[in-house]
């Protein structure tokens, strides 16, 4: 029983996995096309995770599996944003999927266990644990965009993912290996202590860090690392990208945090220069090349490359402030891509693609409400207030000048105006041109209940954001106490 009970940190991952098993072999005895009872089971087992997390938070911060393991408030909120996260893309995609054919069990399991490499990487406190979890985030997904295999489109975006994924991969463990023959630790607190208080072989350390830093960089898509995300965005199937391009930055924030800020802080003043760099290249590369797109889901893949330079802001920043303020834009920016990619999704049928900007010309007559959805999500995106994405910007921006990082947030707002362009452009295309299409839109119950709370969260959250900015804040304020 005591055994039981020192694992209750881990119960949500336990569970999990669990119900992973046996839904894929409960999938194979249900004769149901459409998937229903395999998909009400995938939702449950994510609502059974979401309570069980709540149940097992505790107020500090517990330690598991030797220390490779940690269960603290960033870890939980994250969690718990991930599992929203997945269970909205499950409720948007399932139309789209099943008028394709590809709406199965083999999905359904791939989405789970991506998401349950993506709570290991958000508790990881060990790179072996942490290497671990992104593995398994990332084969799941590599299998994801290659599902559909009549499309040769999908199939080379796959391989693209697949092999650039494999080089990142190969980055981290590189630059981790270095860093485990400098300290002599892979735990992510010790390595820290040794940092500061030990001697180690300095040029190793910072040979050991650029190799991460690029190894982070290729995960997050940001300039030079970025080539594969507008290819896999535009291959894959749009509920694919959707799921590439949502829950997962969640984890790649905790996975920043986890090796930069909490087990590299002592070398802050080597990798602060770096992801300076990188942010600059992302907004510039991203905002510019962005307004040269007429695909959609381009389009949002190099908006991906700007955003993720605005969330590096905030952690270059080196403050609690600025941490805090990075995972709430994280967190807003999941809520905007969710939107956005549902959108197209909503407006998509069997046989056709609403992907086109073309295809959002007089959205406004087709449907209004739709149209004002649409007008609220890209107003978000571009920072426009008093939309949630103008507070995210503003507080990254905020906690950048109170560390004295004046040019690079006037660059920022510089690239901010930029990339304004492109997604007001929508705008104008939705009210002010003619459709180029009459055809009435069939929209399911529960896929336009959600749009609408998603569209009206993102007003909400610009309006009242104190509530969720403050949990960010305090959460990574204790994760830092470890």
């Amino acid at each position: 029983m005591n055994l039981l009970s020192s694992l209750s940190p881990a119960y949500a991952e336990i569970f999990l996995l669990t119900m992973v098993c046996v839904i894929l072999v409960l999938d194979l005895f249900i004769a149901n096309h459409t998937k229903t009872l395999t998909y009400l089971m995938v939702q449950v087992t994510l609502l059974g995770c979401s309570l069980i997390t709540v149940s097992t938070h505790q107020g500090g911060i517990a330690h598991l599996f030797n220390h490779m393991f940690v269960d603290d408030l960033m870890s939980d909120v994250l969690k718990l944003l991930t599992y929203l996260a997945v269970s909205m893309m499950l409720v948007y995609s399932r139309t789209y999927l099943m008028a394709r054919g590809l709406f199965t069990g083999e999905f359904l399991g791939l989405v789970l266990f991506a998401t349950l490499g993506m709570m290991v990487m958000i508790s990881a406190s060990n790179f072996l644990s942490l290497y671990l979890g992104l593995e398994l985030l990332a084969l799941s997904l590599y299998a994801m965009v290659a599902l559909q295999r009549d499309s040769a489109v999908a199939t080379e975006a796959a391989m693209k993912y697949f092999i650039l994924g494999a080089m990142a991969s190969g980055f981290l463990l590189y630059g981790m290996s270095m860093l485990y023959g400098a300290t002599g630790s892979l735990d992510v607190g010790r390595i820290a202590q040794v940092i500061q208080h030990g001697t180690p072989n300095k040029e190793l350390l910072v040979f050991g860090l650029a190799f991460i830093v690029a190894g982070l960089a290729f995960k997050l898509g940001a300039v030079p690392f970025h080539m594969w995300v507008p290819d896999v965005y535009h291959g894959a199937p749009t509920a694919m990208t959707m799921f590439i391009g949502s829950a997962p930055k969640l984890a790649a924030f905790a996975f920043v945090m986890r090796i930069l800020v909490e087990a590299l802080q002592p070398l802050m003043i080597h990798w602060s220069g770096m992801l300076m760099i990188l942010a600059v290249l992302s907004m510039a590369v991203g905002n510019i090349t962005a307004i040269a797109q007429t695909n959609l889901k381009r389009m949002f893949a190099y908006s991906t490359i700007a955003h993720m330079g605005f969330m590096l802001i905030g952690v270059l920043s080196g403050t609690v402030e600025g941490y805090g303020s990075s995972m709430f834009y994280a967190i807003i920016y999941v809520l905007m891509s969710l939107g956005g990619f549902g959108m197209i999704m909503l407006l998509s049928r069997e046989g056709f693609e609403a992907d086109n900007l073309n295809d959002f010309k007089g959205l406004n007559q087709r449907s209004p409400w739709l149209a004002f959805m649409m007008l609220l999500l890209m107003f978000s995106m571009a920072g426009v207030p008093p939309t949630v994405g103008f507070y995210a910007k503003f507080s990254v921006l905020n906690a950048a000048v109170q560390a004295g990082h004046i040019p690079l947030v006037v660059m920022a707002v510089l690239f901010s105006l930029i990339g304004a362009f492109y997604y007001l452009r929508i705008v104008k295309l939705m009210y002010f041109d003619a459709p180029e299409s009459h055809e009435k839109l069939y929209l399911q119950p529960d896929s336009s209940l959600l749009i609408s709370i998603n569209g009206l969260a993102v007003l909400a959250l610009g309006i009242l954001p104190g509530t969720l900015m403050s949990v960010c804040a305090v959460s990574v304020q204790q994760s830092l106490l470890h």
